[in-house]
């Protein structure tokens, strides 16, 4: 039996469909959505799949689910929305506006430093543990405290967990509000977009648990304890399943814990896409925009070890890594099993992908592979 895929989808992406009832039936994807918008125009807004694994529930037009790092996409934008205010400067040092985290030796990390990966505080110093991670001022003291891991600037090391909590930790400094807040309020709330970093327990009925991904190809206790990937990745230790608990959706965690659909993603990130205005809602001015696009790193990542761009907020697009044909102004970022967003100022065009069945893998998938393959293909149509 041929799975029912739901939604909006122009002729021209007929394909996309097709790959996401075969990935269903197959069993590869669980539940799943995918929009591409071309400038406000939704040529695909599609969903399909179960939010079980009984497969007794259908995903529906307004199942949400955790998108783990899709998540620092907002995160980003909501930082660059108070650049573009004029209540942070990129280019100042953490501290001017989180006194505390000059300690010992981290009062020249900047701004643009957390935001691109580069601070050399890429997590907490172990031992730090689950419980930890939920308690916002034991969390922030922790990393307010400690060392840097290597020198800031000179090189990305992915800040996988701690992402939201450094830079959550400055939006609270400067507004008074908590980065849930903060994005509820001035971004998602004002575009109308169902996504919330955390999870309010109302709508806890309609979020679709995550499957774990198949375990890692090596065990990070493993690694000498000194190593940034096991460091990073291992502290806490990081389970899957957490995101399917209370405790996990209470938590204030602005790198792991949003949690949308691809409507919702694609709704905001549109506004970098779009040049900084969506439907009268202006966030971003196109010179904040360009910040994103000033180059911080290209190297290995010490933390994921392989090779990536890494601009202001976001990874720069380039044909090693991800899959799309058009040169330019393109940036993006992912989360662990597969859901990702990729933003074309040139075509005004963003794309977003979301899952609950998570692959192999910490950046994207075989799944996510071939969506973006196929809507390459079909946008090199439309645009050709």
């Amino acid at each position: 039996m041929t799975s029912e895929i739901h939604g909006r989808c122009d002729t021209a992406f007929d394909k996309l469909a097709d790959d996401l009832t075969r990935n269903i039936d197959s069993g590869d994807e669980l539940g799943a959505s995918v929009v591409v918008d071309i400038d406000g125009d939704t040529v695909v807004d599609i969903w399909g799949g179960y939010t079980d694994s009984q497969r007794s529930q259908p995903w529906t037009t307004d199942t949400i689910t955790n998108v783990w790092s899709s998540t620092k996409t907002v995160t980003s934008l909501a930082v660059l929305v108070l650049v573009d205010r004029g209540l942070i400067d990129v280019d100042a040092p953490v501290a001017d506006y989180w006194p505390e985290f000059a300690a010992n030796g981290k009062e020249n990390v900047r701004i643009r430093h957390l935001l691109s990966h580069t601070s050399g505080v890429s997590g907490w110093q172990p031992p730090f543990a689950i419980e930890q991670l939920y308690d916002w001022p034991r969390a922030s003291s922790h990393l307010a405290g400690q060392k840097t891991w290597w020198e800031p600037g000179t090189a990305s090391g992915y800040h996988a967990i701690n992402f939201g909590q450094l830079l959550g930790e400055v939006v609270l400094r400067v507004t008074g509000r908590t980065l849930p807040q903060f994005v509820a309020d001035d971004i998602a709330g004002p575009l109308e977009a169902d996504f919330q970093i955390g999870a309010r327990e109302a709508d806890w009925h309609r979020i679709s648990d995550v499957v774990p991904p198949p375990p890692l190809p090596f065990n990070l206790s493993e690694l000498p304890e000194d190593n940034l990937t096991r460091m990073t990745l291992d502290s806490p230790p990081l389970d899957a399943a957490n995101a399917n608990t209370a405790a996990w959706r209470r938590a204030d965690l602005g790198a792991v814990n949003g949690h949308g659909n691809a409507r919702s993603l694609a709704r905001m990130m549109s506004v970098i896409a779009r040049g900084g205005t969506v439907d009268n809602h202006a966030l971003l001015s196109p010179a904040t925009i360009d910040l994103i696009f000033e180059q911080q790193s290209d190297g290995t990542d010490l933390v994921l070890l392989t090779p990536i761009r890494f601009g202001t907020g976001f990874a720069l697009a380039d044909p090693s890594y991800l899959t799309y044909p058009f040169p330019g102004r393109v940036c993006f970022w992912g989360g662990w099993g597969g859901s990702i967003v990729v933003m074309d100022l040139e075509h005004k065009t963003t794309i977003a992908y979301t899952m609950n069945k998570m692959g192999a893998g910490i950046l994207g998938s075989e799944r996510t592979e071939t969506y973006l393959q196929t809507i390459s293909e079909s946008l090199e149509k439309v645009f050709d």
